[in-house]
């Protein structure tokens, strides 16, 4: 059973930057459409950023393009989030999740097979 397990999350000022990392475990095989979704009190679960495993491609959000970057490491199942310039609306629980697809339609938390249990995010005035 895949299990994910995030990082990094904290407070920060707004301009401020934070790196989340999410490590896999326990995963039968190499390609995965790993996937960064956030969640804010009272509002709807947001995809942010996702990356396929096999060749790297990756995917933003409008809102968080050019300023958040979604990398992995070459030997492991860990990605990477780097937050740049955070806002105040980026404020929220962060997850990572892994698809055994290819990242079609990666916006779509139904696609996701395996959940983290996230890492909080709070960006202060």
């Amino acid at each position: 059973l895949m299990t994910l397990v995030e990082s990094g999350g904290g407070s920060v000022q707004a301009g401020g930057s934070l790196r989340l990392s999410c490590a896999a475990s326990g995963y039968a095989r190499t390609r995965y459409c790993l996937g960064w979704f956030r969640q804010a009190p009272g509002k709807e679960r947001e995809a942010v950023a996702a990356i396929y495993t096999a060749d790297g491609s990756t995917y933003y959000s409008d809102s968080v393009k050019d300023r958040f970057t979604i990398s992995q490491e070459s030997a492991n199942i860990l990605i990477t989030l780097q937050m740049t310039n955070l806002k105040l609306d980026d404020t929220a629980m962060y997850v990572c999740a892994a698809d055994p697809g290819i990242c079609q339609g990666w916006t779509r938390p139904s696609n996701y097979n395996y959940w983290g249990q996230g890492t909080q995010v709070t960006v202060s005035s």
